[in-house]
């Protein structure tokens, strides 16, 4: 039987390898979902000159940018136990929206959490039938579990997860350096990182509050400060110079004051790190009085602050962008009496990064869409283990792709966010650049132009 072919053509289409897009046709084997071939020229149906390909399905992008289908390394999907908040149907729906053809689980706010195989396995048949886009899972190291550490990548997970402080929920509690050593014993000799809340509190870092008004942001900011993230970067250094052949992975750094720390850790060691779309395109100042939906942990800060994440991210310091998406149900954001330091801590922002941060490009001039492209795909491909088949577009990768139209305008509204609590400290904000279409391994995901958007039964896969 022959295999049906889905063509791509369109004359800006941008791979990994060039700064600026290209006329290029990609030939699609729909079996497979795999790039069979791509050609280095725009080709329109009628131009084909191979029957079969005549009557192949054809998608013609014209001058529409075709680029990589984004992979969000960092998502917090809460399913099972908190699916009021979040849960795998919406949430990867909200993705699809956004041009999000891959997300990494984070194995925390769900219950049971994914610290073992048999919590992993509760995770996974959750997640079954309900994933409009790929996904895959990070699992999580809390204290005395460094036993199931081994068994849970043999199963599959990514990687894991640790707070070097309080998480916010019970049942996964943060770990001091003896449970980090145990976990970096257990995991030397795999091939997967250990990532790190890095914020560690301490004597001196403890900032008291109770005075001020709990409604600014300025008062949350003042009780998180950057020697928090400072502080534990330089500790998770110190314990991985004993494990040189294991990566370590700082999540949502948001202090500029760690990045000489992590600029000197890269030189010597396997050290990565990531920030996040609200760390790039908000600033602490402008967040109005009694807000709790712009609260998160860590904080967003000052516009220097801001500056100096752009500035690591253009030189390598920072490796990638993520949403660390992580929502709550209304009540919990304290949205009544505007109370930021009893608010839940967390941004939803799962489908509008793209936008969001090529909205900040346009601003500065200096970022092209090819940064954006490697920082929200290559890079985090690479980050989860996944750099093989997702994260570009070439012959052999999955064929995940995205129809952008970077001149579009639109104003972020309840109705335009996908994710389940529609909360958001974008609500109201005019952005840049809409996704037209989402594809994932061949198929078609989110059609903005279509009255239904999503297509009726979801195809995501469980990597």
């Amino acid at each position: 039987m022959r295999s049906l072919l889905l063509i791509v053509a369109g004359r800006k289409v941008l791979f990994d390898d060039n700064e600026s897009p290209q006329p290029a046709t990609l030939v699609i084997n729909t079996s497979t979902g795999k790039i069979q071939e791509i050609r280095p020229v725009y080709t329109t149906k009628e131009s084909a000159t191979i029957p079969a390909e005549a009557n192949a399905r054809w998608v013609d992008a014209g001058d529409r940018l075709v680029i990589p289908g984004l992979v969000d390394a960092h998502v917090h999907l809460n399913e099972p136990g908190r699916t009021d908040w979040e849960g795998f149907w919406t949430g990867t729906r909200a993705a699809a929206s956004g041009g999000v053809t891959c997300v990494v689980d984070m194995p925390l706010n769900s219950i049971p959490p994914t610290t073992t195989l048999e919590n992993f396995e509760t995770k996974k048949k959750a997640a079954q039938g309900q994933c409009f886009v790929d996904v895959a899972f990070w699992g999580g190291v809390i204290p005395g579990n460094e036993d199931h550490l081994v068994p849970l990548v043999d199963a599959g997970v990514r990687g894991f997860k640790c707070f070097m402080i309080e998480s916010g929920v019970d049942e996964f509690p943060c770990v001091n350096s003896q449970d980090i050593r145990k976990a970096m014993d257990r995991l030397q000799k795999t091939k997967v990182p250990l990532l790190f809340h890095a914020e560690l509190a301490s004597e001196n870092s403890n900032q008291d509050v109770s005075s001020l008004d709990p409604t600014l942001y300025s008062t949350f900011l003042q009780s998180r400060p950057q020697t928090l993230e400072s502080d534990a970067i330089k500790e998770i250094i110190s314990l991985h110079a004993d494990y040189p052949d294991l990566r370590t992975h700082v999540v949502h750094l948001s202090a500029s004051s760690a990045l000489p720390s992590v600029r000197a850790a890269k030189k010597s060691a396997n050290f990565t790190t990531e920030t996040c779309f609200h760390y790039l395109c908000l600033e602490a100042d402008d967040i109005p009085h009694g807000h709790p939906e712009f609260k998160c942990c860590p904080p967003i800060r000052e516009a220097a602050n801001r500056e100096e994440l752009w500035a690591a991210l253009k030189d390598g310091t920072i490796d990638c962008i993520v949403s660390d998406h992580s929502p709550s149900v209304a009540e919990l954001k304290c949205l009544d009496d505007g109370n930021i330091m009893k608010a839940w801590g967390g941004c939803s922002s799962l489908g509008l990064g793209l936008s969001l941060l090529w909205t900040e490009a346009q601003k500065r001039g200096d970022i092209a869409l090819a940064d954006i492209v490697r920082w929200t795909s290559r890079k985090t491909a690479e980050h989860a283990g996944l750099a093989a088949r997702k994260g570009q577009l070439r012959s052999g990768y999955d064929a995940d792709f995205v129809i952008f139209d970077p001149d579009a305008s639109w104003t972020v509204t309840k109705e335009q966010m996908n994710f389940k609590n529609k909360l958001s400290p974008y609500e109201g904000l005019t952005l840049r650049g809409r996704v037209e279409q989402t594809w994932l391994r061949g198929g078609l995901a989110y059609d903005f132009a279509s009255s239904d958007q999503f297509v009726s039964q979801p195809r995501g896969q469980l990597l």
